[in-house]
């Protein structure tokens, strides 16, 4: 009875805000509709950018001859390593822009418009290099301007504390992981098998759909995300806090931000040396029986988890396609090129004389543990289990460091030295498993917290902190990563991985010590 009540007063909580700051109250799966539509938004974003950044180190060091760049692995890792960190490193200034002068969404609408000309720019690098180089500058700024402020939009939908807001991030990176998932499955697989210009090009046809959806639906958000907000009266929903109060949670915030960076150096490795482990290392060419399971698990990875998303863009259909209907129009036209190019894929491996799995496809196993997880997980935040942020931080570290001690294992028979072996694809499935628990137990909980411990006028800047964090870990996975040849070199491939196995384990057992000190800072928040 008890939870019931709690349920009831969320809800309450919930529609009063929506209703003062004039937002459709109308729920899907017991949340706004506004949710979604950032929801897909979103997904084709993160479609664009893990699309691209799947074939960015595999067509740097691929041969002339397959039409890539011929890069060494240790150059090839350093630009991944700048350019994926500059990538977050730019939301601290697109979240000052936003505050102060456009708002959240024309800063949305913008960074998008940017970034799809940025991939416009990368499918030409056949005409010339700077053309490449020019896509991955613009990238950088759109997405200075995109991912902080529709993150912040996330937050607004919200009471300023609400039970809710975990769940509603955990479906946001539902969101996320479905355009990451698809993204790479389609763009690499377009570009290791057709060619690269061609899978930079696809992953910018969806960053423009994305736009137009989000275009196209804005006044679903009432005042949410129109310039000055934060100084609105009716979406303050705030009372003035005392100075040491405020205090005390943005060093919560901080201290947060400066444990990601430990997480997401180890875990962005994914796009790295996890890659040159899939490409180089891995038994990758199946025959027979092996070579057939693969085609079927590959057409089930791509159908399945392209029917779920379908369903929700159903489900918001159903709500908004009278008020908004070219925002279901422009989704659901990408819908349709989608599920068209699936349907191509599929038949082209089933007709194919030879198997043989994209390094790039291993890319997609965190994104549909992802989209398998994340509605466990939220049920498990919201009802059944929930620690305080720092121990989900502390868990998620602990969990990712577990997924390299599989790596470590499985790589233990590579030769000093060796430059290529055939390692069974099992244990970069383990790996991704565990990474995913991880960053559940993180990356969707981060960014639940610094929505709810930071003061409304400071929303965008902290965001611009957390990803400024977010981009040094990155820029970390990059330069350790470009160590892998020195280190399996001298010592083996397996104490490589073993370091990154180390080092979140640590850091998650310092967060639990940590953990009383920064619950009494939260100052009520859980």
């Amino acid at each position: 009875m008890a939870n019931e009540t709690t349920s009831l007063s969320q809800d309450q909580a919930l529609d009063l805000h929506l209703q003062k700051s004039g937002v459709e109250t109308d729920r899907l799966i017991n949340h706004p509709v506004g949710l979604f539509v950032l929801f897909f938004t979103e997904m084709w974003e993160r479609f664009s950018y893990y699309g691209m950044r799947a074939l960015l180190v595999l067509f740097l060091v691929s041969e002339a001859s397959k039409g890539g760049w011929e890069w060494t692995r240790p150059e090839a890792l350093s630009l991944y390593g700048w350019y994926t960190g500059l990538v977050y490193l730019t939301p601290i200034i697109g979240g000052l822009i936003a505050d102060k002068l456009t708002g959240y969404r024309k800063a949305v609408i913008l960074g998008a418009l940017i970034m799809t000309m940025g991939h416009a720019s990368m499918a030409m690098e056949g005409i010339s290099m700077s053309f490449f180089y020019a896509g991955l500058v613009l990238m950088m700024v759109g997405n200075g301007l995109f991912k902080p402020n529709i993150s912040s939009m996330v937050g607004k939908l919200y009471p300023a504390i609400s039970d809710k807001k975990d769940a509603a991030y955990t479906i946001f990176y539902m969101g996320i992981n479905s355009g990451a998932f698809l993204g790479i499955l389609m763009c690499g697989y377009v570009g290791e098998k057709i060619g690269w210009h061609w899978g930079f090009g696809l992953a910018g046809i969806f960053m423009f759909f994305g736009m137009l959806q989000f275009y196209f639906g804005q006044k679903i958000f009432g005042v949410i995300g129109q310039k000055n907000d934060n100084k609105a009266k009716v979406v303050a929903g705030e009372a003035e806090l005392p100075k040491k109060v405020v205090t005390e949670r943005l060093m919560v915030i901080f201290v947060l931000s400066i444990f990601t960076i430990f997480f997401w150096m180890v875990f962005e490795q994914a796009g790295g040396s996890m890659t040159i482990f899939a490409k180089d290392y891995t038994l990758r060419s199946l025959t027979g029986s092996s070579g057939t399971l693969f085609k079927w698990a590959d057409a089930a990875l791509t159908i399945f988890p392209l029917i779920a998303v379908s369903v929700v863009l159903f489900g918001l259909a159903k709500k908004i396609a009278k008020k908004y209907p070219a925002t279901i129009l422009f989704t659901g036209l990408s819908f349709v090129i989608m599920w068209g190019l699936a349907i191509w894929k599929v038949e082209k491996e089933f007709t194919a004389v030879s198997t043989e799995v994209p390094a790039s496809w291993f890319g997609i196993l965190n994104s549909f543990f992802i989209v398998s997880l994340a509605p466990f997980f939220s049920k498990l935040w919201e009802a059944k289990f929930n620690p305080s942020g720092p121990i989900k931080f502390g868990l998620g570290l602990i969990f990712v460091g577990l997924g390299f001690a599989g790596l470590a294992y499985g790589g233990s028979d590579i030769p000093q030295g060796a430059t290529v072996a055939q390692v069974s694809m099992f244990w970069l499935v383990f790996a991704y498993f565990f990474h995913t628990i991880g960053e559940l137990c993180v990356s969707p909980v981060g960014l639940s917290y610094v929505s709810k411990l930071a003061p409304a006028k400071l929303v965008g800047l902290m965001f611009g902190v957390w990803f400024t964090c977010t981009a040094i870990g990155n820029w970390l996975a990059g330069a350790t990563g470009g160590l892998i040849d020195k280190i399996s070199t001298e010592y083996s491939i397996s104490y490589f991985f073993l370091i990154f196995t180390i080092i979140p384990i640590i850091a998650g057992l310092l967060l639990f010590a940590l953990n009383p000190l920064l619950k009494k800072w939260m100052n009520g928040v859980h």
